[in-house]
């Protein structure tokens, strides 16, 4: 368990794609019972509602990027929330679109950074978000944050990073929708990558083990950014990136009992959830069941529950 309590944070951002509706993610968050589903595992949990964006300012950067004013600003007000909150609890990031990350990984590198203690960030996603501003064809910087975080290029336009996390320390797990700059630089760095035809060949546990394991072996910090679009869309619609082929029920919730298992989970975003494309609120519920194997949840603590 926890020896900090968990921190619930806002991030309703709305900024990194065009489609809208992620701003809705953190309120769908709580209504489906994020806090009472962690207070119930023993967890002291406190919410701090949501972080508000920093002033708007002038900014520059290729034309075909959107709303890069407002991702700064966003970005801006992240960072230091996120650093914040790594002294104070175990900081759970309600999103909100993936461009988040952007602050809180930044945010969450700079406090590992001050205790001289490396990071390690467990990327679940259908996608490896390695672009730059200058790299992607949409424009959207949803698909920036791990590209970002590593100190590549073409991010003038947002903060200096006071640190960043080396590539060899990344995961990119379950990934499944690469376009080919993202691929051929891939190819030239040291990420970590374990896409869906190696876990249908390898399974879940043996190459999420081995990437925990070098966690541990390191006495590193463990940031965990979980994609709705990880999951397949059959069991999480709420996405506005889906992408057939995604991780199934089982396999999402063994990856967050292997996380609490290990002990190392230091910090967690939750993003993309679009609540306006949700079933009943079952895509958000499902993320709240999913953090609470990440919390302690066992599998013979879930009751049957009956819809009749």
């Amino acid at each position: 368990m926890p020896s900090k309590p968990c921190l619930l944070i806002g991030a309703p951002v709305d900024s990194g794609k065009r489609r809208a509706g992620c701003l809705m993610g953190p309120a769908a968050f709580r209504v489906a019972g994020l806090e009472q589903a962690i207070a119930d595992l023993g967890h002291e949990v406190r919410d701090l509602g949501d972080v508000l964006p920093a002033p708007l300012r002038s900014v520059s950067g290729p034309d075909h990027v959107h709303a890069l004013a407002e991702t700064v600003a966003w970005t801006e007000a992240l960072i230091p929330a996120a650093a914040r909150a790594m002294t104070d609890g175990l900081p759970i990031f309600l999103g909100g679109d993936h461009s988040l990350s952007l602050g809180t990984v930044a945010g969450v590198a700079q406090y590992a950074e001050s205790v001289r203690r490396p990071l390690f960030v467990l990327w679940l996603d259908a996608h490896s978000d390695f672009h730059t501003p200058d790299t992607t064809a949409s424009g959207h910087l949803h698909g920036t944050p791990v590209g970002y975080v590593t100190g590549r290029r073409g991010f003038d336009a947002l903060p200096a990073l006071q640190a960043r996390v080396p590539e060899e320390n990344i995961c990119l797990f379950g990934i499944r929708s690469v376009d080919r700059p993202e691929r051929e630089e891939l190819e030239q760095r040291k990420l970590i990558i374990h896409d869906m035809r190696s876990i249908d060949e390898n399974g879940v546990a043996a190459p999420l083990r081995g990437f925990l394991e070098k966690v541990s072996a390191a006495n590193g910090l463990l940031h965990v950014s979980l994609d709705v679009d990880f999951l397949d869309p059959s069991i999480a619609p709420a996405v506005g990136t889906t992408v057939p082929g995604g991780s199934t029920h089982r396999e999402a919730h063994l990856v967050m009992e292997m996380i609490h298992d290990s002990g190392l989970l230091s910090s967690l975003d939750l993003v993309e959830l679009n609540p306006f494309l949700d079933e009943r609120g079952r895509t958000a519920s499902l993320m709240v069941d999913l953090v609470a194997s990440g919390l302690g949840r066992r599998v013979f603590d879930r009751p049957t529950q009956s819809f009749v």
